[in-house]
C-alpha cells in the first residue's frame, strides 16, 4: 500500500497544474477581442515576478544558464509558450476550436513515444498502451469540428508546440530544476512577445486593455503559468515526461466540470462516455510500474554506487 502511495504522490503536482490549465478556457475566453501579442507578454513578465518573488521566500535560486542549454530555453520560449498561443488562434480562424483541442489532446502519444528517447530509457509499453485511451477519451470530450487544410496545419503546429513544451525542458530540468525552467522560459517569451507586440500592435496596446481583460492576464500568470509550470515540470522531472504526458488529459476533463459548473449546459452523453474512457486510460498507464533493479542500474546508477566502483579500482593493487 505504501509503495502504491509513493509511486502516485508525484502525480499530484502535475495533476493539480493539468487542472489549471483545463479550468482556464474559460478565463481565456475574456481575452478573445484583445490584441495578440500584448496581453501574452505581460501575462509572462508577471509570472516571471511572481516566481522570483516566491523563489527568493523558498530559498531557491535559478542559476544562469551555459552553453547549448540556452538553446534549450529559447526553443521552449518559441515553440511551447510564442508559436502555441499564435497557432492556437490563428488555428480558431480557420477551424472550430474542438478541432485545435483535439490536436493539442493527441499530445500523450508523442510524449511516450519521444520523452523516454531523451531521458535515455526504453518506451513503456504501458504508457504506449494507455496514450491512445487517453487521446480517445479527450477527443470524445471535446468533440470534433470542421476544419480545412490552414487549419489543420495550426491544429498540426498547435500539437507539436504543446510537446516541445515538455520534450525541450527534459534536458535541462535535472540542473535547473522546475523552478529555474519556469523562470527561463518565461522571462525569455515575455521579451519576444513584447517586442513582437511593440512592433505589430503598438507600444500603447497595453493601455487599451479593460479591468476584465486585466483580471484574466493576472489569473493566467500567477495559477496557470507561474503555479501550473512549476507543479508540471515538477511531476516531468519526477515521473518522466512519457508518463507525465498522460496527465494532460486532465485539462479536457476540468474544462468539461468547469463548463457545467459556469452554466454553459449539461455534458451530452458522448462527453460523459469521453470522461469515463480518459478515466480508464489513465488508470492502465498511471498504475504503479515494477522497473527491473537491472535496467535502473543501467541507465542511471547511483552516484554513490559509481564512487564506490571508482575507489576500488584506485585501491586495486597495479592499478
Amino acid at each position: 500500500m505504501r509503495t502504491s502511495f509513493a509511486s502516485f504522490t508525484p502525480l499530484v503536482p502535475g495533476m493539480f497544474g493539468m487542472a489549471l490549465v483545463g479550468s482556464s478556457v474559460t478565463v481565456s475566453h475574456t481575452l478573445v477581442d484583445a490584441p495578440l501579442f500584448t496581453p501574452q507578454a505581460v501575462r509572462y513578465a508577471m509570472a516571471t515576478v511572481i516566481l522570483l518573488v516566491v523563489a527568493q521566500f523558498a530559498g531557491t535560486r535559478p542559476v544562469r544558464p551555459r552553453g547549448r542549454e540556452w538553446l534549450w530555453f529559447a526553443g521552449i520560449a518559441v515553440t511551447g509558450l510564442l508559436l502555441f498561443n499564435v497557432a492556437v488562434v490563428r488555428g480558431v480562424a480557420h477551424a472550430e476550436p474542438a478541432v485545435v483541442a483535439v490536436a493539442v489532446a493527441s499530445v500523450p502519444v508523442v510524449l511516450a513515444a519521444v520523452g523516454p528517447a531523451l531521458e535515455r530509457r526504453r518506451p513503456s509499453r504501458q504508457i504506449l498502451l494507455a496514450a491512445p485511451v487517453v487521446v480517445t477519451g479527450a477527443v470524445l470530450v471535446e468533440g470534433t469540428g470542421r476544419t480545412d487544410a490552414v487549419g489543420v496545419a495550426w491544429a498540426a503546429l498547435a500539437l507539436a508546440c504543446e510537446a516541445a513544451f515538455t520534450l525541450l525542458a527534459v534536458p535541462v530540468l535535472r540542473r535547473h530544476s522546475p523552478w529555474g525552467v519556469s523562470v527561463h522560459a518565461m522571462w525569455m517569451a515575455a521579451v519576444l512577445l513584447a517586442v513582437l507586440g511593440a512592433t505589430c500592435e503598438g507600444p500603447t496596446a497595453v493601455r487599451e486593455l479593460s479591468g476584465p481583460e486585466w483580471a484574466a492576464i493576472g489569473y493566467l500568470a500567477l495559477m496557470v503559468t507561474a503555479v501550473a509550470f512549476v507543479l508540471w515540470y515538477s511531476t516531468v522531472r519526477a515521473v518522466g515526461s512519457g508518463r507525465a504526458g498522460l496527465l494532460t488529459g486532465i485539462a479536457p476533463l476540468a474544462a468539461a466540470a468547469v463548463g457545467g459548473i459556469s452554466g454553459s449546459g449539461t455534458p451530452s452523453p458522448s462527453v460523459w462516455l469521453g470522461i469515463t474512457v480518459l478515466i480508464l486510460g489513465l488508470v492502465l498507464g498511471l498504475r504503479p510500474q515494477s522497473v527491473p533493479a537491472v535496467e535502473v542500474a543501467r541507465v542511471d546508477p547511483p552516484t554513490s554506487a559509481r564512487t564506490s566502483s571508482v575507489a576500488g579500482r584506485r585501491r586495486r593493487p597495479g592499478s
